[in-house]
């Protein structure tokens, strides 16, 4: 279950109190929240239900997201000092002692993929040095063989790790060569690799999930944790006459929903509308609702390892919930279907399954 927007921003305390125990009563166990969610609020509140409800810890899954912390410079990004400080502090607003996957936000420009070398004062070293020479300052040098270059933020998830604060780390809104050079760069070097990436996927974001990951989910084992199977609502149903005023399309919170109101509106957004209201026949043959046909959609892919709701109604939340009861409807003709009214399968020249 996911807290963006709702937790500390759409819904009140107690509705989060009511949709969390509904959750956790169905069977749903994994719990994600985000630093930056509510500006650090959805974490307080998650952390707060959990101590209310005196769920045993060992029977959650805790995810949080490491990158937007704070105005300074050295409270966002993912520099060691900020991992390590940023998710100290998560834990101090969850009231947890640790969480069970820390994600990296999203990858970071600023901070070296991977780190210089350190260098040593090179011995007679010719007045203009090779190519192969490096100068700093005024002394000449060449790298020194005995350091081992390693990847900051690998370093830094496996050292909350191995402190306890965190049991995996895995990344979110990342490529998939990224996530792969953290990898080759974890195992190199004796260090904890990423387990999943947190990615975009619903019936009208499929390319990343479908193509770029299955790679890494069949040769290293890295899952998807996927979010948003209802892209922000619009699969839901709710805007194929327009925007209600009760929508999240419709929050004039400092605009920050503009782009979904925008996209609603727009040429394409009245084409996927068109394409959901061909798609209601399918979900009506399988006795089921549009958002549950779309939340079984996604479950169905081998490579996702959970789907994450986000609801702000006990009844949003108790329909979404039924897609599991629509997963084993979803056959290979069903799929087919789907795909022949989106038109929008993306091409893989690789077969992971053969």
């Amino acid at each position: 279950m996911r807290t963006w927007v709702t937790f500390g921003g759409q819904i009140s305390d107690e509705v989060a109190e009511r949709l969390m125990t509904i959750a956790y009563e169905s069977g749903v166990n994994l719990f994600d929240t985000a630093e930056v969610y509510a500006a650090g609020k959805a974490e307080v509140i998650l952390g707060s239900i959990i101590k209310k409800k005196g769920w045993r810890r060992s029977s959650l899954v805790i995810t949080t997201k490491l990158y937007w912390g704070g105005k300074a410079e050295t409270e966002r990004g993912l520099s060691r000092k900020h991992i390590i400080e940023g998710l100290k502090g998560s834990l101090q607003r969850l009231q947890l002692e640790y969480v069970d996957v820390v994600f990296a936000n999203r990858p970071d420009s600023n901070t070296p993929m991977e780190v210089k070398h350190y260098f040593m004062p090179l011995k007679g070293a010719p007045t203009m040095p090779p190519k192969s020479y490096h100068h700093q300052g005024e002394i000449l040098c060449k790298p020194y063989d005995n350091v081992v270059p390693e990847r900051e933020i690998v370093r830094a998830m496996t050292h909350v790790i191995n402190q306890g604060m965190a049991m995996y780390w895995g990344t979110s809104r990342w490529s998939a060569m990224e996530i792969m050079e953290a990898y080759s760069v974890a195992r190199q070097f004796n260090m904890i690799p990423p387990v999943c990436e947190q990615a975009e996927y619903h019936l009208f974001q499929r390319e990343k999930v479908e193509v770029q990951l299955p790679e890494l989910y069949h040769k290293i084992g890295v899952g998807a944790m996927t979010w948003s199977p209802l892209a922000c609502g619009i699969i839901s149903g709710k805007y194929g006459n327009g925007v209600p005023e009760s929508s999240r399309a419709s929050l004039k919170l400092l605009h920050c929903y503009q782009w979904l109101k925008e996209r609603i509106i727009s040429e394409e957004g009245r084409k996927q509308q068109n394409k959901l209201k061909d798609l209601s026949p399918i979900a009506e043959r399988l006795g089921c609702t549009l958002p549950q046909l779309a939340v079984a959609w996604c479950l169905r892919n081998e490579g996702v390892s959970s789907v994450l709701l986000g609801s702000s109604t006990p009844e949003q939340l108790i329909e979404n919930l039924g897609a599991i009861q629509v997963l084993p409807k979803m056959t290979s003709h069903v799929v087919n279907e789907i795909d022949n009214i989106l038109r929008n399968k993306p091409y893989s020249k690789k077969d992971y399954r053969s």
